[in-house]
């Protein structure tokens, strides 16, 4: 799927009255089966761009298009047909936490299924080879049958790209997909989730708060500040005068990250509603 923003200004619903826009005048094209990193310090606007492209914010003014069509200007049974063609992967996968990982995984396909498969599927899931090769992916096959509250973060995150891939999207959008895991985890998991990508011919962006991640495994690295552009550049281009203007007041975001602990299990956490 290709894309194109043009003078787009997001202002969120529950923003104080002269609050500056989340996104401010942002001009944007990405072709089919480009995959593109966005970084930013925290609050550059980068979720929220995400939730511009996956149609689940309308732009304040300006305008977006998928595919050449306006999705605010479409019937709404034709704008849920396009947002079957969309996956968001929030930061935290909303994974109900009493459900099977293969159920859980499974759910990446619910847009293009009926009702009553749908139903069926959560009683007894048919396409578990599809869900097990999706979890290879991410060294995580081994999980298939567990119950999604039995994992550590870093295997919900993997269950969550791998539910992604399971879907039939040709627009992949993935928030912070690193956060929970150590640098040996990212490293794979971003490399399977490029390959996956490439090989279905999907566009993918996503947000990376590792900027070392984005320049080795993204041709194409946006820079977000204030909600505005900042640069949009091949990653060889990206320079470190140009991150360390990016980051002002926000260097200590540049330094790496702490890994992670080791993986243990974490407590059920509230499930948020993603925007399909």
């Amino acid at each position: 799927m290709k894309l194109r923003l043009t003078n787009a200004i997001v202002r969120h619903p529950a923003a104080r009255t002269g609050a500056p826009a989340a996104l401010r005048g942002l001009h944007l094209a990405v072709a089919q089966g480009e995959q593109v990193a966005v970084i930013g310090p925290s609050g550059a606007g980068k979720t929220t761009l995400l939730h511009l492209l996956a149609c689940a914010q309308r732009p304040a003014a300006g305008r977006l298009q998928l595919d050449d069509t306006d999705p605010w200007a479409l019937p709404r049974g034709a704008l849920q047909r396009l947002r079957g063609r969309l996956f968001l992967a929030p930061q935290v996968p909303p994974l109900p936490p009493r459900q099977r990982v293969v159920t859980a995984v499974l759910a990446g396909r619910l847009p293009h299924e009926s009702l009553w498969a749908s139903v069926r599927s959560l009683v007894l899931p048919t396409d578990t080879a599809l869900a097990e090769h999706a979890l290879a992916r991410f060294d995580v096959a081994d999980k298939l049958f567990d119950r999604v509250d039995r994992l550590s973060g870093g295997e919900r995150q993997r269950v969550g790209l791998a539910r992604a891939l399971a879907s039939q999207a040709s627009l992949l959008l993935v928030d912070e997909p690193l956060s929970a895991l150590d640098p040996a985890r990212a490293q794979q998991a971003l490399a399977s989730l490029t390959q996956a990508a490439r090989e279905r011919g999907a566009t993918l962006i996503a947000t990376l708060h590792q900027v070392d991640m984005a320049l080795r495994h993204f041709p194409r690295v946006i820079g977000l500040r204030g909600g505005a552009l900042a640069f949009d550049l091949p990653a060889a281009q990206v320079t470190p005068a140009l991150l360390h203007q990016l980051y002002a007041q926000h260097l200590e975001e540049l330094a790496p990250a702490a890994p992670p602990a080791a993986d243990a299990p974490v407590a059920a956490a509230p499930v948020p509603m993603q925007c399909r």
